[in-house]
């Protein structure tokens, strides 16, 4: 069975490091960092799942989705930010984004949304 591959994409070293060892913790998945724009790109290839925070240095994570989903529309997008409003959740979702997730929800969401894009891709454990 093919591994799965979570790119996380913060500028919060400590937060993307956190996130990837949780995510490690709970899967058996190829887990990429990237702390901006240019590092996310870079690192596409093969990836099934992108967690974007909106607030990135330079071009920020709304432009990421909407440049990901134009170059690899079968990646799944999650936003995954501290910026909890409305506003933003519409912005996400118009800019392409197919879940958005509050840095405040339950860690339980985040598996959520794993599980799900595992479960879609066929890559799913056994129940």
């Amino acid at each position: 069975m093919l591994r799965s591959k979570v790119l996380i994409v913060d500028d919060d070293d400590a937060f993307r490091q956190a996130i990837s060892i949780f995510l490690r913790e709970q899967f058996s998945i190829e887990i990429r960092e990237a702390s901006n724009y240019q590092e996310a790109l870079q690192q596409l290839d093969g990836v099934d799942l992108v967690f974007i925070d909106i607030s990135l240095p330079g071009e920020n994570g709304l432009h990421l989705t909407a440049k990901l989903k134009c170059m690899h529309p079968e990646i799944v997008a999650s936003i995954l930010t501290i910026n909890d409003s409305p506003e933003y959740r519409a912005a996400a979702f118009e800019q392409g984004a197919d879940y958005f997730v509050s840095k405040g929800a339950p860690a339980e969401k985040i598996l959520e949304v794993v599980r799900s894009v595992l479960r879609n891709r066929g890559r799913a454990p056994p129940s």
